[in-house]
């Protein structure tokens, strides 16, 4: 090998810095130019098969050759620093010089790859798009295949007079290194990440709690290792032990520039998909380009919870055969992660579907969310079940705010509300203006509506009203008032407003004649900015025939045939029109 073995940096900062490749620029299939700079780091998200994985096999692809065709990227640039002398004293540096070739010529090999100097030379001053046989020292694409392989025990090589020519060799070397990425994965799976240092032909990795030293003893004594060799092996476990060790091990080591990471939540669970997505910025050096392709929006909030100014969220749509992206803007990206409603839902998942429905409560998803599986499951064989999400978000107050932050993070949406929304102006007005509809161009017969049945007799007169709140306080000697009573008050306050009745029988309840015909152009104004009001009055209206309210009767009616039972055909219906929405673009 050339140069001193103390001089070789065996992770992946400090001296060996220059020469430097970086992606400046990425075209998608649709026009749309991406600038990247040199310590960006590039979520790539949306549904499933709009191209996220195809997009960092382009990259790769690209920086080896140009012309390389790709249906999701038309073009990447590329950035470089470093002369060439630069260059040579940067491979002799690092990599290890084979015993072949002619002495101006020498092999040398890092990780997997090898290659002629003059190649190297060369490829470096073209100067062109690629960087033709160099590009693998300069960019890592990590599949999933390696990750679960990246483990195996390679053959042992003298740590003195040999480079490292696998990630564990590094580890083998670096005993900080080791304890390093031994923190992060017992952060993970709560076991340690040992070397093996004294197996013979091979090193393996153990997994489990770090036998002690005695008195006496190092990590090559025989008492330590036979104490060591009890543990588990890595590549002995399952998939998620070996993938996330995988991953750690992949990005720890060598010199690449630009990582390019496939799906790294595969095989892990939530959590370990979500410490994940932080591990992977830390200590990351900040001229390292990283470009993630993820379904998880696990991965996803790892990756802001670390507050990072260097993340930024692309999402990815397929238009027939065009690859579309929206560069969301990571300062507002950000600042909606930051409150606590999104922040403790699963509001974020829906970057990774073609739509979004924003319900009020989540007896509503569950409702809807099983017709619409129903509907595609049970009579319509060969058409796609159309990728909708149902999300809730706890009340009609909340809807603005969550139509509004999905449509910002360019997520389709379409929201769904009972009947007695149309009562007041707040919070009716704040979901049409999120959904962006102009309040002026319904606020006319929204009025004639709720005038029309706001002039309709309450089921309690106030005489009526107070005779029933008296009674039900009458036996209270508790202070403060007990939960259950003040639901029951609430529930009588309720029946002296029209629109608990309104909400209870929905659209039928308006009068005929102007107000009818003005609720009919309001719900249809409605429904193409993407809200669907519940003409039913509110989810029991489906089916009167059932017991319960909420989740009682949720639960009562999902026992039925939801495909075929006649007394769902107007769910049936609601249910198409939303998903019709989906299919010709309005969500």
């Amino acid at each position: 090998m050339s140069g001193d073995p103390e001089d070789v940096q065996l992770n992946t900062g400090g001296t060996l810095a220059t020469p430097h490749v970086w992606i400046s620029e990425l075209v998608f299939s649709d026009g749309t130019s991406v600038p990247v700079s040199q310590s960006d780091i590039l979520v790539i998200v949306g549904p499933n098969n709009v191209g996220k994985s195809a997009a960092l096999r382009a990259v790769n692809s690209k920086l080896k050759d140009s012309a390389a065709i790709s249906p999701v990227i038309q073009s990447i640039a590329i950035g470089r620093s470093g002369s060439e002398s630069d260059l040579t004293t940067w491979i002799e540096g690092w990599t290890f010089k084979e015993d072949v070739g002619p002495p101006s010529d020498p092999i040398f090999q890092s990780l997997g790859h090898r290659m002629h100097r003059n190649q190297a030379l060369y490829d470096w001053m073209q100067n062109g798009k690629s960087l033709g046989q160099l590009a693998p020292w300069f960019c890592h694409f990590l599949s999933a295949e390696e990750r679960l392989n990246i483990g195996k025990p390679p053959q042992n090589i003298p740590l003195v007079r040999a480079a490292p020519i696998h990630p564990i060799h590094f580890l083998q070397r670096d005993d900080s290194l080791e304890s390093k990425l031994s923190a992060k994965f017992r952060k993970a799976f709560g076991v340690d990440l040992i070397v093996n240092r004294n197996a013979g032909n091979e090193v393996p990795l153990h997994v489990g709690d770090r036998p002690e030293l005695a008195a006496g003893e190092d990590r090559v004594s025989v008492g330590y290792v036979s104490r060591l060799e009890q543990l588990p092996k890595l590549h002995e476990q399952g998939d998620g032990m070996r993938s996330f060790a995988g991953v750690l091990l992949a990005t720890s080591v060598g010199h690449p520039s630009i990582v390019l990471i496939d799906e790294p939540e595969a095989f892990l669970h939530p959590p370990q998909a979500r410490l994940l997505g932080s591990v992977l910025l830390q200590g990351r050096p900040m001229e390292r380009q990283l470009f993630i392709a993820t379904h998880s929006s696990d991965v996803l909030r790892g990756m802001l919870d670390s507050e990072s100014t260097s993340v930024r969220v692309l999402r990815l749509t397929r238009q027939g055969n065009t690859n579309a992206v929206r560069i969301l803007d990571n300062s507002r990206v950000k600042e909606l992660w930051g409150d606590p409603l999104l922040r403790s839902s699963n509001i974020l998942d829906g970057l990774f579907h073609e739509g979004v429905v924003v319900c009020e409560a989540d007896g509503d998803c569950r409702f809807f969310g099983a017709v619409l599986d129903a509907i595609y499951s049970g009579g319509t064989e060969g058409i796609r079940r159309p990728d909708l999400m149902f999300v809730h978000c706890g009340g009609k107050a909340c809807l603005a705010l969550v139509v509004r932050a999905l449509r910002e993070v360019g997520v389709p949406v379409h929201a769904v509300a009972d009947f007695d929304i149309f009562s007041e102006e707040q919070p009716l007005r704040d979901v049409v203006e999120a959904l962006g509809l102009d309040w002026a161009n319904i606020v006319a017969g929204w009025k004639i509506v709720r005038n029309a049945v706001n002039g309709k007799k309450p089921e309690l007169n106030t005489n009526e009203l107070k005779e029933r709140i008296n009674k039900i306080l009458s036996g209270v000697v508790k202070s403060p008032i007990p939960p259950a009573i003040k639901d029951e008050i609430q529930s009588v306050l309720r029946r002296s407003s029209p629109w608990s009745i309104a909400k209870t029988v929905g659209r039928s309840y308006v009068p005929s004649g102007t107000a009818a015909q003005a609720c009919e152009a309001l719900l249809a104004a409605l429904r193409a900015a993407g809200l669907h009001v519940v003409e039913a009055g509110e989810l029991e209206g489906f089916v009167r025939t059932a017991g319960g309210h909420g989740p009682k009767w949720v639960n009562e009616v999902l026992k039925r045939d939801l495909a075929s039972d006649p007394e769902l055909e107007s769910a049936r219906q609601f249910v198409r029109q939303i998903s019709s929405a989906s299919s010709s673009g309005r969500i």
